[in-house]
């Protein structure tokens, strides 16, 4: 029963083969070769529109990058303050940004709303010694299992195009997300105002790549050599390549979504029925937090389930956790089994 994170699992049997069908032969370096050239109309094609796209082999580095093309030393990024690239980041966009200054704002569900970014871009009033407004990044979906709507996107990126600002979204779980809302995924990031998406694969099935995604061209512009300058370019890019590729075709990355957040939402519910449990936030995608007892934690433990005990922020939960109780995320995967959802399940009654 390992809900730690969906990082956890392995990966899809569907990326080992695609990795094995490329194994074969002399192909160009450094991405030049044909998956890699399948892989920019793939992602085109599934975009709606003429995209660049390059692999980097983690969410961590697409992040830092992407926003490094958007963001001057003297700039400042306005984030969730539980965003990844603010908490779990070690200053990695800070660095690539060369000492850019990231905001961090509260916002419930650990999402930022087009209001509370208005009121915060009202502060920047010191002239030259603020940093320059230069983007907003959101997470889709966020660190709380949350999913921001496309209306809620929209809104943000009429704000930025609004401020001369750009809109960065980290989607380290973007699939969970886009079949959440059952929307398109141009109807999630470009036509809703995104300029740059970092495009998750290795937690929903991935080996070791993420991608960088543009949808401004203007932003590609020597991103090659920032991705090479900064230690991200992947000299037999073919394997990073096919990776991708393989995750999108055939719909593979929608459908391990689709299983992930099903045994989500059947645990959310199933754990708000148990006497003392309640949920910290609705459960929207594929992570559950709620708030146990201590002495369901307990017996959860003693049966061996693997989860982590989240740090409650009264900002960002409609239902917070009370010294004592405990706040559990609990992060479900293309690879979970459901035998292990009803076993945790069981295992929380039997508390009660």
């Amino acid at each position: 029963m390992n809900f730690a994170s969906d990082n956890a699992y392995g990966v899809s049997p569907e990326i080992i083969e695609a990795l094995a069908a490329v194994n074969a032969g002399a192909v160009g370096s450094y991405g030049g070769d044909e998956t890699t050239a399948r892989l920019g109309e793939k992602m085109s094609e599934v975009f709606e529109k003429d995209v660049a796209v390059f692999p980097v082999p983690s969410g961590t580095g697409s992040n830092a990058l992407s926003l490094s093309t958007m963001v001057p030393s003297f700039g400042a990024v306005l984030c969730h303050e539980e965003a990844h690239i603010n908490v779990d980041e070690c200053g990695a966009v800070e660095l690539y940004c060369g000492g850019c200054k990231l905001i961090g704002l509260a916002g419930t569900g650990a999402k930022l709303t087009a209001e509370g970014l208005t009121e915060r871009l009202a502060g920047f009033v010191r002239g030259d010694h603020d940093p320059r407004r230069s983007a907003v990044s959101i997470t889709q979906a966020t660190e709380l299992g949350t999913v921001y709507s496309v209306e809620e996107i929209t809104a943000i990126g009429d704000l930025c195009k609004e401020n001369g600002m750009r809109l960065h979204m980290d989607g380290a779980r973007f699939a969970n997300a886009l079949v959440s809302l059952g929307c398109t995924p141009a109807e999630m990031t470009w036509k809703a105002g995104v300029d740059a998406l970092s495009f998750g694969v290795t937690k929903n099935g991935g080996m070791i790549t993420d991608a960088v995604v543009f949808f401004d061209s203007a932003l590609a512009e020597d991103f090659d050599r920032r991705r090479l300058q900064g230690g991200h370019l992947i000299a037999k890019g073919r394997y990073a390549s096919a990776q991708v590729l393989a995750y999108l075709e055939d719909d593979l990355w929608l459908d391990n979504a689709r299983h992930a957040n099903s045994l989500a939402a059947k645990l959310s519910a199933r754990l708000a029925a148990v006497e003392g449990v309640r949920l910290h936030t609705k459960t929207q995608a594929n992570e559950v937090f709620a708030v146990l007892p201590p002495h369901v934690h307990q017996a959860l433990q003693d049966a061996g389930a693997i989860y982590h005990c989240w740090p409650p922020n009264q900002n960002s939960g409609p239902v917070p956790a009370v010294p004592g109780e405990v706040l559990a995320r609990l992060v479900l995967s293309f690879g979970t089994a459901e035998a292990d959802a009803d076993q945790f399940i069981e295992a929380a009654i039997g508390a009660s």
